[in-house]
């Protein structure tokens, strides 16, 4: 079995839950920002967080969450290639 990556999740619905949470934070943050002032600049940690550090991390995962078990990396005499998993 090929390495775990550091984007990917288990599941794509807890992928997209952590996404939500991300862009949500991160959209609260900018738009209560007007009525509660710098205080709503605490969301954006919470979005990060959720993000593993930015939304193109999250993106990345979501395309490795999404592909896992699909693809499999096969490398020869130093010469690596991707192709579809047997049985996917």
């Amino acid at each position: 079995m090929a390495a775990e990556s550091g984007y990917a999740s288990r599941t794509l619905a807890g992928h997209l839950v952590r996404g939500g949470v991300g862009f949500g934070a991160s959209a609260g943050a900018l738009a209560l920002l007007p009525f509660v002032g710098p205080v709503a600049l605490l969301l954006l940690p919470v979005g990060l967080l959720a993000f593993r550090g930015c939304p193109t991390c999250w993106v990345i995962g979501l395309m490795e969450t999404v592909s896992r078990g699909r693809l499999q990396r096969e490398c020869v005499d130093g010469r690596c290639e991707l192709r579809k998993a047997e049985g996917a």
